[in-house]
């Protein structure tokens, strides 16, 4: 590709997520309401769904990759709810901790949990602008 080609991105694949467990990262994500698609154990990976879209959330083993607070700041992904303030009280009902409480921004509200190896996960909602969101 020469310098004055470009390329034009179509869309999401997965979003990859290094854990060190698969089976424990596939019960912690299970808890927090997050479907699989499919885990293969031989290669060390599990698909997550996100509601009805092909992308997921793809949790990846990586050797020697140890339990870790978040690092502040650090990536985040964020999926879309009908609710943050519910999603945070269904975290904590399936003992997942949010990092703190619900926050509102300026299409709604948004709770943030981590994995355990760090990796940290926001669930926002458009109750402020809904027509923004997602049609259930």
């Amino acid at each position: 590709m020469s310098d004055h080609e470009s390329y034009e991105l179509l869309g999401f694949d997965n979003v990859l997520l290094p854990v060190g467990d698969l089976a424990e990262a596939v019960g912690f994500y299970e808890r927090a309401g997050f479907p699989v698609a499919f885990r293969l154990d031989e290669a060390g990976i599990a698909l997550l769904k996100a509601g009805g879209e092909t992308p997921g959330i793809l949790l990846r083993v990586e050797e020697e990759f140890g339990r870790r607070p978040p690092p502040w700041p650090s990536a985040r992904v964020w999926l879309e709810v009908a609710d943050a303030r519910t999603a945070a009280r269904a975290l904590r009902d399936a003992g997942v901790a949010p990092l703190d409480e619900p926050f509102a921004g300026a299409t709604g509200w948004t709770v943030e949990f981590a994995d355990p190896w760090g990796n940290v996960i926001g669930l926002t909602d458009y109750c402020k602008r809904p027509e923004l969101g997602r049609r259930p």
